[in-house]
């Protein structure tokens, strides 16, 4: 092979390593004899072959499943919780430089305040305040990425597994409340009964038919209901009304 020939042969490969081309969502990290230059991209750019080397860097957002973690709550009841973790670089050069793996380090920065903060709240809390939590973890993870150049927009507890005798002595808890919410229901239906009945007695009072009409739509009622013969005892005091009228 000629030199010519040669020459032309690494003219190409230097000037194809020299031309680098990154989509929208990725950055260059250029480090030129060790030392960081500046990230560069989108779009095409060119470096010095050999003496810069270029480290991607993706800036779309990571979805980072943290593993099920055993925690332990502020009132002694042993969990495990597993969360979901939303984060991005905003900074290349500090992703690369600062921190040996960002991704690693992340998810590790995750799984232990996971247990930090949740070793602090009670399993009611826990169950009950979600949103509060999931605030409180993002609070914390963002402020300790934020020297990688990493932003945390969203962590969310997906699961919480809960000991067999917790999950019954909590399904007793709430068949005890819907029970408790039942009675206070039937006991304000009785209240409000009562207070009905006492207006109605008040009524017949005053006005000794109603008590009359009353007793014959009784009679009817019992009459619809029952087939059968059935022999009611009259009181003679109904017709005495009746009967003082005929005489005046």
């Amino acid at each position: 092979m000629e030199p010519l020939v040669i020459i032309a042969i690494l003219a190409i490969l230097l000037i194809t390593s020299a031309v680098k081309i990154f989509r929208e969502y990725d950055r260059g990290v250029v480090f030129r004899m060790g030392r960081l230059v500046d990230y560069k991209g989108p779009g095409i750019f060119f470096i010095i072959p050999i003496v810069d080397r270029v480290v991607k860097v993706g800036l779309r957002t990571i979805v980072m499943d943290v593993p099920p973690q055993d925690v332990i709550t502020k009132d002694n009841v042993s969990i495990k919780v597993n969360a979901v973790l939303y984060f991005r670089v905003v900074d290349p050069s500090k992703a690369i430089v600062e921190v040996e793996d960002y991704l690693y380090a992340t998810s590790q920065l995750a799984q232990t305040t996971l247990r930090s903060v949740l070793g602090q709240a009670e399993l009611d809390e826990l169950l009950a305040s979600r949103d509060k939590i999931n605030h409180e973890l993002q609070a914390i993870i963002d402020r300790q990425t934020d020297p990688w150049g990493i932003k945390v927009s969203l962590v969310e507890v997906k699961h919480v597994d809960l000991p067999v005798e917790m999950q019954r002595s909590i399904a007793r808890q709430a068949e005890a409340e819907r029970e408790r919410r039942a009675k206070v229901i039937h006991a304000e239906g009785e209240f409000q009964a009562s207070k009905k009945l006492a207006e109605a007695a008040e009524i017949i009072s005053k006005r000794p038919e109603a008590l009359q009409l009353r007793y014959l739509q009784t009679l009817t009622e019992i009459a619809a209901e029952n087939n059968s013969t059935t022999v009611f005892p009259f009181p003679i005091e109904l017709l005495r009304p009746f009967m003082e009228k005929n005489n005046k």
